[in-house]
């Protein structure tokens, strides 16, 4: 892999522990695409490699999937092209690098819950890579940092900001200079590899807290209505002339609370919710069963050929009455609610979905949707019914697998080692 010249912050990464040798380790937190991730990685197998011979290290990320992804095949890619041999055993989630006559080896590790610490429990490490840390249960962090017990070891720690309230910000980012750590916030503008028109492009992508956290680095708090872009002018329109080429129907389901589908059609790459089923039992004045709301879907798929139908995982009774009638596909919804309004978010801006005029409870909702004021990433659980529905769609059928993947092609300069 070719290289521009680094930035002045991403040459201080990449050589921190060059230096004196004093910090216990390094935090990077900061703005997307800063070239945080790859300059630690770097660094973390250099630093490797120049300490220890026959040393054992982890490799730590939300899931091996993502660690693959984030690190491993970008990393792999750059220490052989600098004169690293690198044989990965993906059966056994370990790698192992070899140059100068020395060779090490780097076990991956999934943080996924709190039942991941046992993973990590009992190894003896020369160090610790985390990737998006803010992201993996504190146990699981703790532990790793515990099994870290040989001379000279070290932990390497980045992340993009949370809440301000987060365990991580608060033991970890608030007490780096008590823990000895070096501590190191980067913007966009740190990563040479991105135009200016690139950086531009990001900053329309995000507005309110993400904005403060994605573009300026800050560990900002939740406030004010989830999606507030909303309320601007040209964000609906009507359901477009012509016909769709797919479509998809996303549930979230009450018996209490109200029942929210919406019917997702797909017109030159866009997704457009250009009609829904909203039920209220309390603006009603009844309940409605099983049975009754599996024929509001009825009604609503009309004669179209429907792909899916996405229902909320929780609704077991519903989706078993779906699957009993054998006239749709069911599949159970992705539900991690912080990660799919952020992909809710970055779809509405980038023009990919859109909301039809005709959604009059859905428009409805946008306007009043609002984060919880405790201070914690979290939205109200009221007027959230079509917003979930929404968020279903999102996260589990447009964006697939949860993750969204970038790719920057760039012509590069050769750095010289």
């Amino acid at each position: 892999m070719k290289f521009t010249s680094f930035s002045e912050k991403q040459l201080q990464l990449l050589s921190w522990w060059c230096r004196d040798g004093s910090d216990d380790g390094i935090i990077c937190d900061g703005a997307v695409r800063s070239g945080k991730t790859l300059c630690m990685s770097v660094s973390f197998v250099s630093w490797a490699m120049a300490c220890f011979d026959g040393g054992s290290f982890a490799v730590c990320g939300k899931t091996i999937r993502s660690v693959r992804r984030n690190l491993v095949v970008p990393l792999l890619s750059v220490i052989r092209s600098i004169g690293f041999k690198a044989e990965e055993k993906p059966s056994s989630n370990i790698i192992y690098i070899s140059g100068g006559g020395r060779t090490n080896t780097f076990y991956l590790f999934g943080g996924r819950d709190e039942g991941s610490a046992a993973l990590i429990q009992g190894m003896t490490l020369c160090g610790v890579m985390f990737d998006e840390a803010a992201l993996m249960p504190r146990s699981f962090v703790e532990q790793a940092v515990a099994r870290c017990s040989v001379e000279g070891s070290k932990m390497w720690f980045n992340c993009n900001p949370e809440y301000p309230q987060h365990w991580f910000n608060l033991e970890w980012i608030k007490k780096a200079n008590e823990k000895n750590l070096l501590y190191m916030r980067f913007r966009m503008e740190d990563n040479p590899s991105l135009s200016q028109s690139m950086i531009d492009r990001y900053k329309k992508l995000y507005s309110g807290s993400f904005y403060r956290r994605y573009v300026l680095g800050e560990w900002a708090a939740t406030e004010g209505l989830v999606y507030p872009f909303m309320s601007e002018d040209g964000m609906y329109c009507d359901v477009p002339a012509g016909g769709f080429e797919e479509y998809v129907i996303s549930c979230d389901y009450g018996t209490v609370n109200p029942s929210s589908f919406g019917l997702w059609g797909l017109q030159c790459g866009v997704w457009y919710r250009i009609d829904e089923y909203y039920y209220s039992s309390r603006r009603e004045g009844f309940s409605r069963t099983d049975e009754e709301h599996y024929a509001g879907l009825e009604a609503l798929a009309g004669d179209r050929d429907i792909t899916c139908v996405i229902v909320d995982p929780s609704a077991a009774s519903f989706i078993e009455v779906i699957r009993r009638h054998g006239k749709f596909d069911v599949m159970p919804a992705k539900n991690n609610v912080i990660d799919g309004i952020r992909q809710v978010s970055t779809a509405l801006k980038e023009g990919r979905l859109r909301i039809c005029r005709s959604c009059s409870d859905c428009r409805r909702e946008f306007g009043l949707y609002r984060w919880e004021s405790s201070g914690r990433d979290a939205p109200r659980k009221e007027d959230d019914h079509a917003m979930d529905d929404v968020r279903y769609f999102t996260a589990t059928y447009l964006t697939g697998s949860g993750d969204e993947i970038f790719a920057v092609a760039l012509d590069r300069q050769e750095v010289i080692y």
